[in-house]
């Protein structure tokens, strides 16, 4: 019999967050959260997305041992401002069996019901910036820190259990090798001048700051259109800022301004983090943080985690600027390999602009969802 308790003590809480420790223990594959920014991530009084959604813990227990869990999330900016009646979820770990992994969506789908919205989907996180979906593919490769790792059984108790499969994402990888300057050099010099723009260098997280709520308005302009937006609010730019920005190197983050320092497109690289925090097996003290400050500043693989254009200039060859600089960053730091971040399968703008440098599909993700 599978019992079903919601975590809502800090106690419960670090249960549920140490559970894929114990699901994963063997896997050479899964990366291991930060235990503590995972437990702010989803504390009320630290994580200001909850001042526009809410979310629940659940555990789901068998002969008194964790065999599951799963956070329902309903994001009422979505709902309200969007009219999307979606019932989200994610944070969906569970043994393989179809008793457990029912019982949590069922619990899913009851909070659904109860909040009279129209479907369930996952899995996916409170926002844009969170991870999302299942993993399909790409399972004998270790998973970035941005994304989450699951075992190959997961898709199959989503459609087990009724789901259908509502987004398809693909993540891909290019040696930098792959990246011929003749692609873009010529033509981001003549993009320059003609539009008059700037590309910005960083040296210091500091310069970085006064730049950092434009970029996250600028998210917001040029993310709009995607199916899966829900925009940031100005409490969560603060939180983002202090959550993220320390952990990139300066120099990878790259921002074009026009001939009035408005900031008309960006971008942010990471560094492969994936090794250094499976070293530190969710603790930052006392090794963690040396593995993880190494990575940042010496790894040679890296990934694009965001691009954005304002949408007067989508379409203008304005990521030409983007790649050049990365290229002449990438070349003075030997790097070898580049990563991306999931994207939508039909989100064809995008393809586009990395075709040039042929990256191949390593790993497939998809979210699904069910009607309530």
């Amino acid at each position: 019999m599978i019992t079903i308790k919601e975590a809502t003590t800090k106690k419960d809480l670090k249960v549920f967050v140490k559970f894929p420790f114990t699901l994963y223990k063997d896997s050479k594959y899964w990366v291991p959260p930060i235990i503590r920014q995972e437990l702010e991530t989803f504390d009320k009084d630290k994580n200001p997305i909850f001042n526009d959604a809410e979310a629940r813990f659940f555990l789901a227990y068998r002969d008194h041992k964790i065999v599951g869990r799963v956070a329902a999330i309903v994001n009422w900016l979505e709902v309200n401002k969007q009219q999307i009646k979606k019932m989200r979820f994610g944070w969906f770990d569970f043994i393989d069996d179809l008793e457990v992994s029912k019982a949590l969506l069922e619990t899913v789908e009851r909070i659904g019901r109860e909040h009279q919205l129209e479907y369930a989907e996952g899995p996916v996180g409170f926002s844009n910036l969170d991870k999302v979906g299942v993993m399909t593919e790409g399972f004998d490769s270790i998973a970035p820190m941005i994304t989450w790792y699951n075992h190959p059984y997961y898709i199959n108790h989503y459609l087990e259990h009724g789901y259908k499969i509502e987004k398809e994402y693909s993540e891909s990888k290019f040696p930098f090798e792959n990246v011929k300057p003749e692609t873009f050099k010529k033509a981001q010099e003549l993009i320059k001048r003609r539009y008059k723009l700037k590309a910005l260098k960083f040296t210091k997280t500091e310069e970085v700051m006064p730049y950092a709520d434009r970029m996250f308005d600028l998210f917001n302009e040029s993310y709009a259109s995607l199916a899966s937006f829900v925009e940031i609010t100005d409490l969560q730019k603060a939180y983002f800022k202090s959550k993220f920005i320390s952990f990139v190197n300066p120099d990878y983050i790259k921002f074009v301004v026009d001939e009035n320092d408005n900031l008309i497109a960006f971008a942010i690289v990471m560094p492969k983090f994936a090794e250094a925090l499976q070293k530190a097996n969710g603790r930052l003290f006392p090794v963690g943080f040396s593995h993880i400050l190494k990575a940042k500043k010496k790894s040679k693989d890296v990934i694009f985690y965001l691009i954005g254009v304002h949408p007067e200039y989508q379409n203008k060859g304005v990521h030409a600027v983007i790649f050049n600089e990365y290229y002449e960053t990438f070349t003075k730091k030997s790097i070898q390999t580049c990563y991306r971040t999931p994207e939508l399968e039909d989100n064809e703008a995008i393809h586009k602009i990395w075709k040039h440098f042929d990256p191949v599909v390593y790993k497939r993700r998809k979210t699904l969802r069910k009607d309530l």
